[in-house]
């Protein structure tokens, strides 16, 4: 039997012109393209990402959709469904291109997808084709450079762990705080105490065409962001 390969390809971050050559290439060789799905039918933001340039007459869709829960059970549950749904492709012999926005290996839903299948299928060969991330498309968006000479910059996903938030801030130069919607308020009380207020920006979808870009955060101290937002603070 000889088995497809699958392929963890990056999209980048919201324009489409910001796909790599390779990952153009391999959706276009590609038997499946499998990306996330909403439960309720809309498209995803890799869907979106993606749909122009591929032909869904001639190209098998794969939809999945992921757990979106704390439950250890449901999560072993759901992500050994999705694990088989990718393997009947590979054991099909087909080469399966998963996308994901941003880069693969980077907060992404294909690092879960990429240690299953190596646990339970080591014999399928998997592919990871990098992508621009939104830490590099925010910073371009911003003209703010994410690091230079021998600064530290931080890749930190927001919590409500505040020492930990405070932390961070106080030991690095450079900070992108990934999924920080959901704790807005308390950063921006932190980034006043620290007197670092004005060295924040907040985007959201960068580079596409939702984008939002906000360089006085405190006019967000009561709004709310979607889910695929940062703060980059640069000091």
């Amino acid at each position: 039997m000889t088995l497809g390969t699958v392929y963890g390809v990056g999209v980048g971050p919201g324009d489409p012109e910001l796909i790599t050559i390779k990952a153009y290439r391999i959706m276009k060789e590609a038997d499946v393209i499998a990306f996330p799905k909403k439960r309720k039918g809309s498209k995803s933001y890799a869907y979106q990402i993606i749909e122009q340039y591929i032909d869904t007459d001639k190209k098998e869709m794969l939809g999945l959709v992921f757990p979106m829960t704390k439950d250890k059970d449901v999560l072993d549950r759901d992500w050994n469904i999705i694990v088989e749904e990718v393997f009947r492709c590979v054991s099909d012999g087909k080469d399966v291109a998963f996308v994901t926005e941003g880069d693969p290996m980077l907060y992404s839903t294909f690092i879960h997808m990429f240690r299953l299948m190596n646990e339970l299928h080591p014999e399928v060969d998997m592919k990871v084709i990098p992508g621009i991330s939104s830490i590099n498309g925010a910073a371009a968006q911003l003209a703010i450079p994410l690091a230079d000479g021998d600064d530290w910059t931080g890749v930190i996903p927001a919590t409500e762990d505040r020492e930990r938030m405070k932390k961070a801030l106080l030991e690095h130069e450079g900070m992108i705080f990934i999924k920080v919607a959901k704790v807005l308020p308390m950063m921006i009380e932190l980034l006043e105490e620290l007197n670092l207020v004005d060295k924040a920006s907040v985007v959201t979808k960068v580079t596409s065409k939702e984008e939002f870009i906000c360089k006085d955060v405190r006019e967000l101290r009561h709004a709310e962001l979607e889910y695929l937002t940062l703060m980059l603070v640069r000091k």
